[in-house]
């Protein structure tokens, strides 16, 4: 087993290694979150596509449909009663304006839902956290041992 710049693991890495794999893991990361913003978006973009095409679906049927669907319905409400034939064609207006109210609520859920979406905003939240880390991010100077700093003193005595 090593570690990522392939040295073994519990050796003992400079501080130089350590920073340039701590660097190295850090620049992964922020590609890792670039690629999860970009999945999201696209998957918040699909539910908006998704919701115009209810909402132009549901024109559509109003458009589309409404004379010969007007005429089927009321002639037939007409068949099954002897009620006016003007309050049959109201019946069958209504009848389609129903089907398209439906069609229009399924649009607003999804618009909805690709509204209250907050992965891109999460995912730049993360991103600005790891940035402000790494700009904070110095090496630690190593701690001189007491035998070198003994040595450092008789040298710089004599």
């Amino acid at each position: 087993m090593s570690a990522p710049d392939g040295s073994p693991v519990g050796a003992e890495r400079s501080i130089g290694q350590l920073f340039a794999s701590a660097t190295t893991e850090m620049s992964a990361l922020v590609h890792d979150e670039i690629a999860l913003a970009k999945a999201q978006l696209k998957q918040d973009v699909k539910r908006g596509a998704t919701s115009g095409g209810a909402f132009t679906v549901a024109g559509a049927v109003l458009l589309f449909s409404l004379p010969m669907l007007n005429f089927a319905l009321a002639y037939a409400i007409r068949t099954w009663s002897d009620w006016n034939l003007a309050v049959c064609f109201l019946l069958s207006f209504a009848a389609n304006v129903l089907v398209a109210l439906l069609l229009v609520l399924v649009g607003v859920v999804f618009a909805k839902k690709a509204k209250k979406s907050k992965g891109p905003q999460k995912v730049a939240a993360s991103m600005k956290e790891t940035a402000g880390v790494l700009q904070k991010a110095k090496p630690h100077p190593r701690p001189v041992p007491v035998s070198d700093a003994v040595e450092v003193v008789a040298r710089s005595s004599s």
